[in-house]
């Protein structure tokens, strides 16, 4: 049997996309090697109209979902995350491999 693809709304998907950039970033995440698991312990702030994220730039409006309690309660009834809001999120391995679609979406900085 096939198993059903866990179904997000756009706000959850771009959350949790942001998230998993936020994950493969040392300065942001502190990876648990015994569970696979990451937990990202820093979300930045926007400054203007834009935010950094590692190596990308991505605008302020799409970090709105890391200030919702809503969108990280989803998130966590999901399995994606576990919801430490608004303080940090703990990527489960189904969440970090979670296929969002939007990775090509962000905008690679050179700072």
């Amino acid at each position: 049997m096939k198993k059903k693809p866990i179904k997000l709304n756009p706000l959850q998907k771009r959350t949790l996309a942001l998230l998993q950039l936020l994950a493969q970033s040392p300065e942001s995440s502190i990876p648990d090697a015994d569970t696979g698991e990451v937990t990202v312990a820093y979300l930045p702030n926007p400054h203007g109209d834009h935010v950094h994220i590692g190596a990308y730039v991505v605008s302020a409006k799409d970090v709105s979902g890391f200030s919702n309690e809503a969108v990280w309660r989803a998130l966590d009834r999901k399995g994606l995350i576990r919801s430490g809001f608004p303080v940090q999120a703990t990527l489960t391995v189904a969440g970090l491999g979670y296929e969002t679609g939007l990775q090509d979406q962000f905008e690679h900085s050179n700072h």
